[in-house]
Order: C-alpha cells, then sequence, then structure tokens
C-alpha cells in the first residue's frame, strides 16, 4: 500500500507554525515543543543546493545541517495523524502541509507533485490531487508567499 505524505515525509515547520500549533493544542511553544525538534533531514538531498530555488537550503537548513520538523510516532507516521487523517484544522497545519500536493519555489506555484503525490491512497484516484483536496490556486500562492516570508523572518532570528 502506498504511503501518504503524513506517513513518510519528514514534515518542516516554521517558528510560527509552531506557535500556531501550540496555540491550538495547548502544547508549549518554541524550541522546546513537545511536538516539533530539530533534527537532520533523513533524506541527503535536503542538504544539497537547489539551482531552481537558491535560498531555500539557506531558509531551511541551520548551520549545524538540522531542520526544524515535526517529530514523528515509532512508526514513522506524523505525530499529528489521526484515524481519519491530520487531527490539526487547515488554518493551524504547518504551512508546508497545506500546500501539499503543490509544488514550489520561491517565485511561485509550479504546479502539482505528481511523482511525490499517492493519488491512488485516496478516492477517486482519478483527477488532480489539488482539486480532489480542494486547494484553489490563490489559496496555495498565498500560503506559498506566506511560508517564504516566515522562513526569511526566521533566518533573520537564527
Amino acid at each position: 500500500m502506498q504511503r501518504t505524505c503524513c506517513q513518510r515525509a519528514e514534515i518542516l515547520v516554521t517558528s510560527a507554525d509552531v506557535r500556531r500549533i501550540a496555540a491550538h493544542t495547548g502544547l508549549a511553544a518554541g524550541e522546546s515543543a513537545s511536538f516539533v525538534e530539530r533534527r537532520p533531514p533523513a533524506d541527503p538531498s535536503y542538504l544539497e543546493d537547489d539551482p531552481d530555488d537558491p535560498r531555500w537550503k539557506l531558509l531551511t537548513v541551520a548551520a549545524d545541517g538540522t531542520r526544524r520538523m515535526l517529530k514523528r510516532k515509532p512508526d514513522g507516521d506524523c505525530v499529528f495523524l489521526g484515524e481519519a487523517g491530520c487531527v490539526l484544522p487547515t488554518d493551524v497545519r504547518p504551512l508546508v502541509c497545506r500546500l501539499y500536493p503543490w509544488s514550489y519555489d520561491q517565485r511561485g506555484l509550479l504546479g502539482e507533485d505528481a511523482d511525490y503525490c499517492p493519488k491512488t491512497a485516496l478516492q477517486p484516484p482519478q483527477g488532480r490531487m489539488a482539486l480532489l483536496l480542494d486547494i484553489p490556486v490563490g489559496i496555495a500562492e498565498g500560503w506559498r508567499s506566506q511560508l517564504y516570508a516566515e522562513l526569511e523572518s526566521d533566518l533573520r532570528s537564527r
């Protein structure tokens, strides 16, 4: 069975994502939050420079090679994955989760990431995942813009 992004992806979070989640859940915020940790990415490609998005590595990877990410359960699932999907409301979810399955860079949305998105894991299997998940382009673009603004803010505060 194909796993969903919540079961296999490392979820990058901004400090503002952490504050939104903490406010919603009542959990402590900051780098000591029980649901977030700094760790090197399991996929070493995240440590490589991206010529199509040259600031991405600078914005997401600290000097020590770690990224701020949501913790995972022992089975590898996201800590906020419940029986019926994400337990966080859309406006509280990390921005990278809200943007899924859109691919993007600092300049804008690039389209649906067909290789990464497990379309067969959801019904109906035909059609665009973005339409299935009901993510209008304008809203996705707003989230993308917000993501980069929050990453820039985090970089300034490092």
